[in-house]
């Protein structure tokens, strides 16, 4: 892929590309791809034997990486103190509700309206089934999870250049592709096309399986009938006594599938992080940090503005200030080892004393612009018109995807959905209009999917990650020069210091990527700590 100026298109350019063209399913399968995410590594809970006496270590930041750290380090018998820039823990682990107040950069306010219960995440939103470190902490903590339901067979695939605009069913999609691939490959095994890669007998069996596959009829064909009505859905569905017939549907045409690109959107089922289960914490993704919090809330510190991380050969001193009083409540806060989470978008406008290789690595990432909106309607009509219970519906379209609540189905009263995530340049274009602007382009957006969208609009809130003042991006993006010249450096202890957070994993963007990083940043501080004093508990 080459971009304009005839030079190869960085890894970052690439997913800027895919965000925009497919979304953040794409950017992220694209991640996966060039090394940005890989699986958990999670192998049990942190056993940290032998802590120093008396020894004190500073956690800047009470986001996942930090609360986990914190919480393992108080466990493991070390003195915690957590300084963290927001007046509530969690970090990107976040959930707005009702009666929130956030402020982004720029000083534009937004107080969501959500009726009571109802809430939208605007960071992390799935736990996958092999994310074990994050499922860990909610079991040991008594969170509670349920279902997210990645993929819905009654969602919508949308192209605003397909279809004359209008949304089709994923079934429809997912059965018409099946079925004409199989199809395909079954005329090309008839006439001995892949005769030399199978035998006889393989041949018969690919063509059973095809069949099978595909719904293909006794011919062999993808054609109008009780196979492919059976998955991709009848015109007058089967019902009971003098009930009208039951009436097959007519496949779609296999040219205008393959111009559409909507078969784009099927392979995320297939992917690693996106394969059942899924799971959400119930009431919120932030409940599994609040309940880490819970554990270590007499060591954390609000509204603490780290503004200078001073370290040398006996201890760590930080300088922090009122983050609700710019330059005011400056105090300093001293302790012998420092776990720092904060993102390296903040962390490098930071006066940090460390080695010239460590912040170097600290400059080297830059960070995701992402966007979400959270709209609450005065009913579901998802549910009660268009039977989709949960899942994800995808658009060409800026906002990308709508996402549905997975839970308290056929429910009475408004509910939350989300009703646009996207990333890159998308997500500049949203985040500079005004808050009330953006809302109503994401509802006119939806409504190209879902008629009943203006009518049933009742308030929103949205949140552009590249203007949340504590973090200024969405997640760490490396690129595979940057993880080569400093991604060791950036996780390598650093004197008393030593660095965690996604940005710090091969899983970036996920909350296992945190938490992992932090459980490896104090397993080698706590080993250094032991062997540094020679005294322990």
């Amino acid at each position: 892929m080459q971009d304009t100026s005839g030079r190869g298109a960085s890894r970052r350019q690439v997913l800027a590309m895919l965000g925009k063209t497919l979304g953040g399913a794409a950017m992220y399968h694209g991640m996966a791809s060039l090394g940005f995410a890989q699986p958990s590594t999670f192998s049990g809970p942190l056993r940290l034997d032998g802590a120093p006496k008396g020894s004190h270590v500073l956690v800047l930041g009470a986001g996942m990486a930090g609360l986990s750290a914190a919480y393992e380090l108080r466990n493991a018998g070390y003195q915690v103190t957590v300084l963290e820039y927001n007046g509530r823990a969690g970090g990107r682990s976040w959930a707005i509700r009702g009666g929130d107040r956030y402020t982004e950069l720029g000083g534009a306010e937004q107080v969501c309206h959500f009726a009571k219960g109802e809430y939208v995440n605007p960071g992390p939103w799935r736990i996958p089934y092999h994310h074990h470190a994050m499922l860990d902490y909610a079991r040991r903590l008594n969170v509670p999870l349920e279902p997210f339901i990645q993929v819905n067979y009654n969602a919508y695939l949308h192209s605003t250049a397909a279809f004359g605009g209008q949304p089709q069913r994923y079934r429809t999609v997912q059965a018409d592709y099946h079925g004409h691939v199989a199809e395909l490959l079954a005329k090309a095994a008839n006439a001995g096309r892949l005769d030399g890669d199978i035998t006889a007998e393989d041949k018969d069996k690919l063509l059973e399986s095809l069949a099978s596959f595909g719904g293909l009829n006794k011919d062999m064909l993808y054609a109008k009938g009780f196979p492919s009505s059976d998955r991709r859905g009848f015109d007058v569905a089967p019902g009971g006594g003098l009930m009208p017939r039951a009436q097959y549907s007519a496949p779609g045409d296999r040219a205008a599938l393959m111009r559409s690109g909507l078969w784009a959107h099927l392979a995320v089922a297939h992917q690693y992080e996106f394969q059942s289960s899924i799971f959400q914490p119930k009431h919120g993704m932030d409940q599994i940090a609040l309940a880490l919090y819970r554990q270590v809330r007499q060591h954390v510190q609000f509204h603490a503005k780290v503004t200078k991380i001073d370290q040398d050969a006996r201890g760590v001193t930080v300088t922090v200030e009122d983050a609700r009083l710019p330059g005011q409540g400056i105090r300093q806060v001293k302790g012998d080892w420092c776990v720092c989470t904060i993102p390296l978008s903040i962390l490098s406008q930071v006066d940090v004393t460390a080695g010239p290789d460590l912040l170097a690595a600290i400059g080297a990432v830059p960070y995701a612009a992402a966007f979400k909106a959270g709209l609450q309607f005065r009913r579901r009509f998802w549910e009660q018109d268009e039977g989709i219970y949960g899942g994800i519906s995808y658009t060409d379209q800026p906002i990308g995807r709508i996402c549905y609540p997975p839970s308290n189905f056929q429910a009475r009263g408004p509910a939350v959905l989300l009703g646009a995530y996207m990333f890159g340049p998308n997500a500049f274009e949203f985040s500079a209009m005004d808050t009330e602007e953006r809302l109503r382009e994401v509802v006119r957006q939806g409504g190209q999917i879902h008629a009943q969208y203006e009518k049933e609009f009742d308030n929103g809130v949205t949140v552009g990650w590249h203007r949340v003042p504590w973090i200024n991006g969405c997640l760490g993006m490396w690129t595979e020069q940057a993880r080569a010249q400093h991604y060791d450096k950036l996780c390598a202890i650093d004197n008393r210091l030593v660095l965690a957070g996604e940005h710090a994993s091969f899983i970036g963007g996920w909350q296992e990527g945190a938490v992992l990083s932090a459980h490896d940043a104090i397993t080698r501080l706590h080993a250094k700590a032991r062997a540094t004093t020679g005294k322990a508990t």
